[in-house]
């Protein structure tokens, strides 16, 4: 009898602990990711926290937004309000009759469930340089949890270990973000090169530009193997370029201690790129640009501020899942911005290329995916959402000021893209 009421204690303490995270199946919370939602940024950070308790969530594909349905629990509930994240509680029958609106074969909606924590990683030096990162400012905001890794770590084998991976503001092909001319007697700069030249030697590599082409083709390796990649600003270009001038030398003597090999520019195997072809090298060392796949400084653009915009594409939620996903908001036209590479010339996006948002006025391309191997990339051009024209040494953006920014949430939808259950093509 002694043994029976211990059990029966610890059986009762044990169901107490378990019961907040239980389904309870006769009511559901639903997160709209619409305008009535007080912080969209958050509201990721909500479902990868529940994601985190072992509970399936729906994503609602083209209802509200791209809501969110979660089983009700009240732990789940007070963790919105905590967060600011406006939910509404529905019965059951609501939510049954709102996937039956959604399945049917005339409406462009879709459920999709996610399922899986995605492990994510940040490429990003661990050396201080004045600039901050957009990724890494919404994933701590969104209170959603990543790695730093860097070079040592991608030589060193780690990325098998993570599902997603950012390329922070960066410049693979080894020159230094072309920042030479205007801050090469920055003390930020000379720390930078010594310590890119100083893990180059490390791992055997003559230049960075080398070290670089090492990393970038471990990056692909991840890829190909079914990982996510997502790239903003230089990182974007930059990564397709360095690959199309594997063998080549494109680095003038002040980046890498000898002058371009003659004749390599015009070499560059397009076929090695991910997103990009039929692109030219920019040679000139004191030219704050890398090619011309980016349309900064490649035409004479009458974009400023007040007009600068881009449209997201409409996809269909049942047949292109993937895309969709991408372009969930609750806004349509988004704000653009600008920064080393702002936004991608059309004459040089691979045709296979699906472009999720353009300005089809000036033949720009803004947010750009693919897949290769059994993996997805997806670059998105420009540096911070909510400040158009980030320079050098600004501060950080302060996103407590732009909890709605549609901006930011496409930063977040490929976040919690590999979560999702893969679906069976329809036939």
């Amino acid at each position: 009898m002694t043994h029976l009421i211990k059990f029966l204690k610890i059986f009762t303490v044990l169901l107490l602990l378990l019961l907040p995270f239980q389904k309870v199946f006769s009511a559901y919370i639903l997160i709209p990711m619409d305008r009535t939602q007080t912080n969209h940024l958050k509201a990721y950070g909500v479902a990868f926290w529940v994601l985190q308790h072992d509970i399936e969530i729906s994503w609602l594909l083209n209802y509200r937004g791209g809501s969110y349905l979660l089983p009700h629990n009240a732990t789940f509930e007070k963790e919105c309000k905590v967060r600011n994240v406006f939910y509404q509680v529905i019965a059951d029958v609501q939510a049954n009759s709102i996937l039956s609106e959604m399945a049917d074969m005339g409406v462009n909606m879709d459920e999709m469930k996610l399922q899986k924590v995605p492990r994510i990683a940040v490429y990003s030096p661990k050396n201080k340089l004045p600039w901050d990162d957009a990724v890494t400012l919404v994933l701590t905001y969104a209170e959603i949890p990543y790695d730093v890794i860097y070079d040592d770590e991608v030589l060193e084998g780690v990325l098998p270990m993570y599902d997603w991976l950012h390329l922070h503001h960066e410049d693979f092909t080894g020159q230094f973000g072309k920042f030479w001319s205007r801050y090469r007697h920055f003390p930020w700069y000379q720390e930078d090169v010594k310590y890119q030249e100083a893990t180059a030697a490390r791992y055997g590599y003559q230049k960075v530009s080398q070290l670089k082409l090492g990393v970038v083709k471990k990056i692909r390796e991840f890829v190909a193997g079914g990982g996510y990649m997502f790239a903003m600003c230089s990182a974007t270009d930059s990564y397709d370029v360095t690959l199309s001038a594997d063998g080549l030398d494109i680095c003038d003597a002040m980046f890498d201690g000898d002058p371009i090999k003659q004749g390599d520019p015009e070499r560059l195997n397009y076929h090695n790129c991910f997103a990009f072809t039929d692109f030219a090298v920019v040679t000139n060392p004191a030219e704050y640009e890398i090619s011309n796949i980016d349309v900064t400084n490649y035409r004479s653009r009458s974009i400023v501020e007040g007009n600068d915009f881009f449209t997201l594409f409409d996809f269909s939620a049942k047949w292109d899942p993937v895309p969709t996903m991408l372009t969930q908001n609750h806004e349509q036209i988004i704000k653009g911005f600008m920064g080393q590479t702002t936004a991608f010339n059309k004459d040089y996006v691979k045709s296979e290329v699906i472009v999720l948002g353009d300005n089809k006025s000036f033949s720009e391309d803004r947010y750009i995916h693919g897949t290769f191997g059994k993996g997805f990339w997806t670059f998105y051009g420009g540096h911070d959402p909510e400040d158009y024209q980030h320079l050098v040494g600004d501060p950080p953006t302060e996103l407590d000021m732009f909890p709605n920014s549609p901006g930011y949430r496409l930063i977040l939808n490929n976040v919690l893209f590999p979560a999702a259950k893969k679906k069976k093509q329809k036939t």
